[in-house]
Parts: structure tokens; sequence; C-alpha cells
């Protein structure tokens, strides 16, 4: 006997999949932005204020590219895990520009 997906199952796995996507597109692609905009400040062989402004400008085109990724990826879950893996490696690159420079 071949089990067919019932219309409220279906119905479920698409609302789980829009609450994936808002979840990886508003408060991760925030964290991507911030953390990744955060060490391209620190990272820059520019002046302070410079690079912060530079980190900054950067940072919004991410927040807005995390967005159209988590809506455009194949799955939710895929674009959740996809933007905790780039909000880690932006985290980890500020965490040790932080431990090795010791300027914040």
């Amino acid at each position: 006997m071949i089990a067919r997906a019932t219309g409220q199952s279906v119905v479920m796995r698409r609302r789980l999949d829009n609450t994936l996507r808002f979840v990886a597109a508003v408060p991760l692609g925030y964290a991507v932005a911030s953390l990744s905009g955060a060490a391209l400040a620190r990272v820059l062989p520019m002046a302070r204020s410079e690079a912060t402004v530079t980190g900054t400008l950067v940072a919004l085109l991410l927040c807005a590219l995390a967005a159209m990724y988590a809506y455009g990826a194949r799955s939710g879950w895929r674009a959740t895990w996809v933007l905790l893996l780039l909000g880690a490696v932006g985290g980890g690159i500020t965490w040790m520009s932080i431990t090795t420079a010791g300027r914040v």
C-alpha cells in the first residue's frame, strides 16, 4: 500500500518551510551581515574609520543578499544551515582578530 500525503500534512510542511525561511532571512541574515561586516572592518588595511564605514556598507548589502538567498534557496532547512555556516565564519574571523590583535 502506498502512503500518500494528506492535504493537512502538505500545508504543515509549507508552513514550516516558510517559517524557516523567515527565520533564516531576518535574524540569521542580520547576524551574518553584522558579523561579516565586523570581520571586514577589522581586517581591512585602512584607517579605522574608513574600514568601519566600508564594513557597514558591505554589511547592508549582505543583509539584503541573505534575505534574498533565504527565499530563493531550495528549502528552508538549506537556507538556515547555509546562513548559520556563514555567520559562524564571520564570527570566527571577528573572534580571531579580537584575540590576536587586541583592539576593539
